[in-house]
């Protein structure tokens, strides 16, 4: 057994989501990285696993990491040779559908375009799969919830969500925590104290406002906590925040430079 992912909701995003999985509405989490999405879902796929009598969220929540390469057979199945036979092995997609599991597409316009058009006879009133190696048709459990996620500031003309697909969910934006509420998921999460948590949701707060300086992407939550967990672990604040931070956002040494001064400033020289 394991324990309930720790999760600390900052608006009313889990009662939008049980709203939406009592409906049985496919749901979209849009937001950067590293903000707390995956920690989210699998939270809730712990919320609702209890309620109907799993020990924990795990077997509740099925996970599949988009690619470019993934293929449609990845995510609904393929027939296999084992020994002198040939048998059909359910891909993700398929075992969430049959058992009614949430089945989450992380990073979904990663996933070839070809390759996502197949959800969508999941995300209507039909809530079917087809199976077309097998000519089958399978009807979508009552509990089964199709969850997927991107991150916005990805966008381009070839990795950008298609209107035919984003219109068939309801949509979380997620963004960063409010810096008390970060210092909060930074402290539980690494182990080091308030003050020190505040310290680096200051910086993770600071750190951001430089995108306008021509950094690509804000600091992720998750990375203000690798530096915590560092600086739990003996290593000195700035030393910590240098590797898990400056050096992780950018290969650029006039930005590197920038969050270190930000650093200094927050740590002390």
């Amino acid at each position: 057994m394991t324990d309930t992912p720790y999760y600390l909701p900052i608006g009313d995003e889990a009662e939008i989501f049980e709203a939406a999985h009592a409906c049985r509405l496919p749901v979209l989490l849009k937001g950067p990285t590293g903000c707390g999405k995956t920690r989210f879902i699998e939270w809730m796929a712990s919320r609702v696993g209890a309620t109907k009598g799993y020990p924990t969220g795990d077997s509740n929540l099925i996970t599949v990491a988009c690619h470019e390469d993934l293929t449609g057979s990845d995510l609904v199945g393929r027939y296999l040779i084992k020994g002198d036979e040939t048998i059909w092995v359910d891909g993700p997609l398929t075992q969430a559908v049959r058992l009614g599991s949430f089945c989450y597409l992380d990073e979904v316009v990663e996933a070839r375009k070809d390759t996502t058009v197949l959800i969508h006879p999941l995300t209507d009133h039909r809530r079917m799969l087809p199976i077309d190696k097998r000519g089958e048709i399978i009807e979508a459990h009552p509990e089964f919830l199709l969850v997927i996620s991107y991150n916005p500031g990805y966008q381009s003309v070839l990795k950008d969500l298609k209107h035919s697909t984003r219109q068939r969910f309801v949509t979380i934006d997620f963004g960063y925590p409010p810096r008390d509420k970060e210092a909060q998921i930074v402290a539980h999460e690494s182990g080091i104290d308030v003050e020190t948590a505040m310290d680096l949701a200051k910086l993770g707060e600071k750190v951001r406002h430089l995108k306008a300086s021509g950094l690509e992407e804000g600091v992720s939550t998750r990375l203000l906590i690798y530096a915590g967990q560092l600086i739990a672990r003996d290593i000195p604040a700035r030393r910590a925040c240098q590797v898990a931070v400056s050096k992780s956002l950018t290969d650029d040494e006039e930005s590197q430079q920038a969050i270190d001064e930000v650093v200094s400033t927050i740590f002390g020289a």
